[in-house]
C-alpha cells in the first residue's frame, strides 16, 4: 500500500491557494506518478492522504485529464484536516489491512517524522529537497522491489473494488441470508499447477490473518509437497487464486499442515467449503480423521475463530472427523462481521532505512563502504553506551566522524536531518522526543544523550537527575551494596 501526499507531492503548488490550473505537473514529479501507476500495475494499491479540502483536490484532478495519475487509480483517500497518522489508521481499517504494509510518500519532512511517531509500522519517506532527484530517489527505494509479479497483483486493484462492491450490497440487504442466497459464490481446490506456483508461494509469505501455522515456503519447497490453491468467485467477480492447503496422509488421518486464504476472501464461507473439500479428500483416501495443525501468533486470530466456531478448545492442532467435515456449512445466521482488522506492529517498524539508502547511497560500493565507516566509528568513538549508539547515528546522518562535544547544527546538520535523527532516536533507544524540544535544547551530542538518558530514567527533571548522579557519587561501595541489597528486599516483599 502506497499512501501519497498530494500538494508539492504529487504537483508543485498548492492547490487550495494557487487553485486547480495554478499547479503545475514538472518533470520529477511527473516521474513520481508514473512510477505509482507502475507500482500499482505490479499489485500495489494507492490510496491519497492530505491535509487539503476534498473538493479542491478532485477539481484539480478534474482539471487536469492529461496527468497519469486520476482519482480512479485510487483504492480509497482521506483528504482533510486530520493528523497523517489517525488518517492512515483509518485507511487501513477500510481496506482492512494493517498499517505494516503501508508506504507514505510526502515532501514535509515534519509530516513523516509525525507518522514515524504516531503509526511507527508506517514507512514514511520524504521527497528529497533536490526535486531533480527524485525518479533517482524512488528507483534506490528497496521497499518498492518486488522479486515476483503474479497475475493476482495486476487485478489487486480490481479486487479491492470487488470486495467494496460486495461489503456495499451487504450492508444493504435485508439479512445476511438473504444477501448470501444471491451471491452466486463458487469455490473449487484444485492440484497446485506449474502456472499458479508463483502465486502459492507468494501466498505462503504474505498472508497472516486467516492462516493456521504462517509457515513461508518458496517454489521449490511447495513442488515436493501435495499442494492445493483455492480458486473463488461470485457475481461481483472472480477473485482469483485466494488460498492454499498442503496436505500429507498420516496414518488415518489426513494432516494439513498449511490452511490459508486471502483476507479479501473472508466473509462468504470460503473456509467451510474449502474444510468440506478436506473431508472428501480424506473419505476418498481411506482417512477417517483431519488434524489442522494450528500456531497462533499476533495476526492469526481470524483463523483461530475459524477452529472456535468448528469447537475447537485451546489453541492447539485441532482435530475434526473426516465425515463431520465433508458435513460443514458455513452459517450466516451465526457469522459475526468479518472478523479482519488492522494489526498493529511493535514501535520497531524497519530495521533497514530505506529513505537513508535511497537518498544518500547510491549503488553497492557506497553501501559497503558506509557500513565500513559504521564499524570503525563505533570502535574508536569513547563515551558512554548512549553516547556511542547516539554517535554512531549522527555519523551516518552527517557523514563525518563526531565528538561528545561537537553541535549538531555546526556540523551540518539540518530541519531534515533533525527530523531523521528524531526518527533515528525513536528506533534505537524507544525515545519519542519532540521536534520543539530539540530546537529549544543544545544540541551537542553529549546533552542529546542525556536527555536520552533522562527520558528512559522516567522523564526525572534535570536538577532531580543532577541531584540523584550527585547523591549516588557521594555513597561509598559498601553504602551502594547496601542500597542494592534494600532495593532487592523491598521489591521481593512488595
Amino acid at each position: 500500500m502506497i499512501a501519497v501526499d498530494c500538494d508539492n507531492t504529487l504537483w508543485r503548488g498548492i492547490c487550495g491557494e494557487d487553485g486547480p490550473e495554478g499547479v503545475e505537473l514538472d518533470p520529477p514529479r511527473r516521474a513520481l506518478q508514473e512510477f505509482l501507476l507502475e507500482q500499482r500495475d505490479a499489485g500495489m494499491l494507492l490510496v491519497m492522504a492530505s491535509k487539503n479540502n476534498e473538493p479542491d483536490v478532485l477539481e484539480t484532478f478534474a482539471a487536469h485529464p492529461e496527468w497519469p495519475l486520476q482519482p480512479r487509480h485510487f483504492a480509497s483517500w482521506r483528504l482533510n484536516w486530520d493528523s497523517k497518522p489517525a488518517n492512515l489508521a483509518s485507511l487501513a481499517e477500510e481496506l482492512s489491512l494493517g498499517l505494516d504494509s503501508f508506504i507514505f510518500v510526502d515532501d514535509n519532512p515534519k509530516e513523516c517524522a509525525e507518522v514515524a511517531e504516531g503509526a511507527p509500522e508506517v514507512l514514511p519517506l520524504v521527497l528529497p529537497e533536490d526535486i531533480a532527484q527524485l525518479p533517482a530517489f524512488l528507483r534506490r527505494v528497496w521497499a518498492f522491489d518486488h522479486a515476483v509479479v503474479t497475475d493476482e497483483d495486476r487485478q489487486r486493484s480490481a479486487y479491492f473494488e470487488q470486495g467494496r462492491e460486495f461489503g456495499i450490497a451487504r450492508r444493504q440487504a435485508a439479512t445476511l441470508e438473504e444477501f448470501m442466497a444471491g451471491l452466486g459464490l463458487r469455490v473449487t481446490v484444485e492440484p497446485l499447477t506449474a502456472e499458479r506456483l508463483p502465486r502459492a508461494a507468494q501466498l505462503t509469505q504474505r498472508t497472516n490473518q486467516f492462516n493456521l501455522t504462517t509457515i513461508r515456503r518458496t517454489e521449490a519447497e511447495l513442488r515436493g509437497l501435495e499442494v492445493f490453491t483455492v480458486h473463488a468467485s461470485d457475481r461481483f467477480g472472480d477473485y482469483g487464486v485466494i488460498g492454499d492447503v498442503i496436505v500429507s496422509p498420516h496414518r488415518t488421518e489426513l494432516d494439513v499442515d498449511t490452511f490459508l486464504l486471502s483476507c479479501r476472501a473472508l466473509g462468504r464461507g470460503v473456509e467451510h467449503r474449502v474444510l468440506a473439500h478436506l473431508g472428501e479428500l480424506a473419505l476418498s483416501r481411506g482417512l477417517h480423521a483431519i488434524r489442522l495443525r494450528f500456531a497462533p501468533t499476533k495476526k492469526n486470530l481470524p483463523a483461530w475463530q475459524f477452529l472456535e466456531s468448528l469447537g475447537a478448545v485451546g489453541q492447539t492442532d485441532f482435530f475434526i472427523a473426516a465425515e463431520a467435515a465433508r458435513a460443514v456449512r458455513w452459517r450466516p445466521s451465526a457469522a459475526a462481521a468479518p472478523p479482519v482488522r488492522p494489526v498493529k506492529r511493535s514501535a520497531a517498524r524497519r530495521d533497514v532505512d530505506y529513505g537513508r539508502i535511497a537518498r544518500d547511497l547510491g549503488g553497492a560500493d557506497e553501501i559497503v563502504a558506509a557500513i565500513a565507516r559504521e564499524h570503525a566509528f563505533a570502535q574508536q568513538f569513547e563515551g558512554t553506551e548512549i553516547e556511542r549508539r547516539l554517535a554512531a547515528i549522527w555519523s551516518e546522518l552527517l557523514e563525518k566522524p563526531v565528538r561528545r562535544e561537537d553541535n549538531f547544527f555546526d556540523l551540518g546538520g539540518h530541519s531534515l536531518l533533525v527530523v531523521l535523527l528524531i526518527m533515528r532516536i525513536k528506533e534505537e533507544f524507544s525515545v519519542a522526543l519532540p521536534v520543539d524540544d530539540v530546537y529549544s535544547g543544545s544540541l551537542t551530542l553529549e546533552d542529546l544523550a542525556r536527555t536520552i538518558e533522562m527520558h528512559q530514567l522516567g522523564a526525572l527533571d534535570p536538577d532531580e537527575y543532577h541531584a540523584l548522579l550527585a547523591e549516588i557519587e557521594g555513597l561509598t561501595d559498601e553504602e551502594v551494596r547496601a542500597l542494592l541489597a534494600e532495593e532487592q528486599s523491598s521489591g521481593a516483599n512488595g
